[in-house]
């Protein structure tokens, strides 16, 4: 017997599962999972949108936020150029068609690969309880975008700003019917503390996480 049949026999015996009540007991964790029950969580009460920003910064991200998509641009640049940053970043490529160069931004949208600098990306949904970035992967919002380059900004349309991370994974079943290849949650810029308890920002990944929030007041 295997070291994993052994484990699970153990298991088996400590429930009290034999061939007799085995399908009832399956069905009973068939019904459980399908239902998908939410266990005890904190409430998050007031503005959605005001909680985000706070907990955003409180995580060392930088926020800002504009009214319309096509003002993402030099919302952008007006990052980069406090940072003294260079204006040359790839993006997800739906968002190749906002007025990057207008802004003086050359922007390549594909994915990213090690000898980028700046990557910009929308995000899924938003957590408001924790100040966290939701990201679905696909051919068109690819994570290397978000994990490889040294600075990430993020545009985050106000009306995706969730309460927390039930709510994030609800809206992804109900919106896609099957779970991306990767789901990833971003909370604020890389760090460890492994040394001597030390904060150490890019530690394995962007130590720079900008976010531009559309469609909201300033």
């Amino acid at each position: 017997m295997s070291s994993r049949a052994d484990i699970l026999g153990r298991i088996r015996a400590g429930l009290g599962r034999d061939d007799a009540n085995a399908v009832a007991g399956r069905s009973a964790l068939d019904a459980y999972l399908a239902a998908k029950p939410q266990g005890p969580k904190p409430k998050v009460d007031g503005d959605l949108l005001a909680r985000f920003r706070e907990k955003s910064e409180q995580l060392s991200s930088t926020v800002d936020a504009v009214a319309t998509p096509q003002e993402v641009p030099q919302a952008v640049a007006r990052y980069l150029s406090a940072q003294q940053l260079p204006a040359q970043a790839v993006c997800w490529p739906e968002l190749a068609s906002l007025p990057w160069q207008q802004a003086g931004i050359a922007v390549e949208a594909r994915a990213a690969n090690s000898s980028d600098l700046l990557g910009i990306t929308g995000c899924y949904c938003a957590l408001a309880e924790t100040g966290t970035l939701v990201l679905c992967s696909s051919p068109n919002t690819p994570s290397a975008a978000s994990l490889l380059p040294e600075t990430h900004i993020a545009i985050v349309p106000a009306g995706r700003i969730v309460s927390g991370m039930e709510e994030a994974w609800q809206l992804i079943r109900r919106e896609t019917g099957e779970l991306p290849r990767a789901v990833n949650f971003i909370s604020g810029p890389s760090r460890t503390g492994d040394i001597e308890q030390t904060i150490v920002l890019g530690a394995h990944g962007p130590y720079r996480v900008h976010i531009v929030i559309v469609n909201t007041e300033k």
